[in-house]
């Protein structure tokens, strides 16, 4: 298929939901930076009118390759005010509200905020600033990767983190995650940092143990012997690996970045891709995040997870489906070749965040499809951005040589 044509039967609804993505993006800009969500009276209370960290970088990836001038500023605005509250340690906030004084961390920590900050910084900044970004943001960015840094493990060169830390957050992983190291390799492969090999040798022994993958020293080969005893091997990567427990419940949003992220590469990319067509994560929207949710009384559930009765099976990170996920799985799949697939899943993604008069909604019930959480979601709208663009321009946004950008 010409990864330059559209499917001419969906070319009016690609290109309705490219413009309302980006009508929405300009409604939830601010001054400060884009908002997670549009401004409504129940996304105030659940304090979603505010910049969060991922999503606003995320959203800043999307933004800065729009080919519109306000909203590449607003994208370079919105890391500039998560830099701006920047910790002295180097840690990029997971929540800034203007209206507060100070930023919000998270309970145990949110560690992927600093993860996608460095990653739209350098993305922007190769695509459309010509290196003033780096520049510009040289400080901060030295110290959000020293702070990075200290969160690896020293022998296994994978970030380690405590459980609901991610963007997952109220779900049990912990220890080396999937999510997150895919996050670290690619911040790795953007910055020439030391040890993108070993990352990525490591996260297929240790989160991916089964057959020969788990050979090459003790140490790993201990570690993951626990999961291999019983885990059940989708072709995925675990969503996460610690001294006493694993998780095998299919991280499909986890997996779709280790591939798009470069984390998985040749054999291991292709075994990823293929078990997440065989579970069916997208058979009617892009993407559910998990294959087989975690059951309330299961080893695997905690209390936490009732929290505002959102995490129960099929729901919120426990297997409902999320759009602005699905839009980064289709931007995996072509980056990774696979064009003829990427665009059929755009439309449905299209058809996705259409439900509602254009509701760009937070999340769908992974079962009966219901829209979920948050309208307006500004996430949603800017990953369609990147995965329309993925399937129309042959140009990688996230694969491209390691070290084009070094910390100044």
């Amino acid at each position: 298929m010409d990864r330059h044509a559209k499917p001419i039967e969906h070319a009016d609804l690609l290109e309705q939901c490219r413009l309302h993505a980006l009508q929405l993006l300009h409604e939830n800009l601010t001054l400060p930076g884009i908002l997670a969500a549009s401004r409504t009276e129940r996304a105030g209370d659940r304090g979603y009118c505010a910049i969060f960290g991922r999503d606003a970088s995320i959203c800043a990836i999307g933004m800065g390759i729009s080919g519109e001038p306000v909203l590449r500023q607003g994208a370079i605005q919105s890391l500039a005010t998560l830099a701006l509250h920047q910790a002295p340690s180097g840690q990029i906030p997971n929540i800034v509200d203007e209206r507060h004084e100070k930023p919000d961390f998270w309970y145990v920590g949110c560690i992927d905020a600093t993860l996608w900050w460095l990653i739209a910084l350098a993305t922007i900044d190769r695509f459309r600033s010509r290196n003033t970004l780096q520049r510009k943001f040289a400080a901060p960015v030295r110290r959000a990767v020293q702070w990075l840094q200290c969160q690896e493990h020293p022998g296994f060169h994978l970030l380690q983190q405590n459980e609901a830390s991610d963007w997952a957050d109220i779900m049990p992983r912990s220890g080396f995650v999937l999510y997150t190291n895919a996050l670290w390799h690619q911040v790795k492969l953007l910055y020439g940092l030391v040890g993108a090999r070993e990352t990525r040798q490591n996260a297929l022994r240790l989160l991916m143990p089964f057959g020969s993958n788990a050979q090459g020293c003790r140490r790993t080969e201990i570690m993951a012997s626990y999961p291999r005893s019983g885990a059940r091997d989708r072709g995925l990567y675990l969503s996460y690996l610690n001294l006493a427990s694993f998780g095998d419940e299919g991280d499909a949003f986890g997996n779709a970045l280790a591939v798009l992220c470069g984390l998985a590469e040749g054999p291991a990319a292709r075994r990823v891709l293929g078990a997440l067509d065989r579970e069916g994560v997208g058979d009617m929207y892009p993407m559910r995040v998990i294959c087989t949710p975690i059951a309330a009384g299961s080893r695997a559930w905690r209390p936490y997870m009732n929290r505002h009765r959102q995490n129960f099976a099929w729901q919120y990170h426990n297997g409902g489906i999320w759009p602005f996920a699905g839009a980064l799985w289709i931007t995996a799949l072509a980056e990774a070749g696979r064009q003829a697939e990427a665009s059929a899943r755009l439309v449905a993604l299209a058809n996705a965040n259409a439900i509602g008069d254009w509701g760009f909604n937070e999340w769908l019930h992974g079962k009966t499809f219901k829209p979920l959480g948050m309208r307006g979601q500004s996430w949603n709208a800017a990953t369609y951005l990147i995965a329309h663009r993925a399937v129309h321009d042959p140009a990688p946004l996230f694969r491209f040589p390691a070290g084009s950008l070094k910390p100044a």
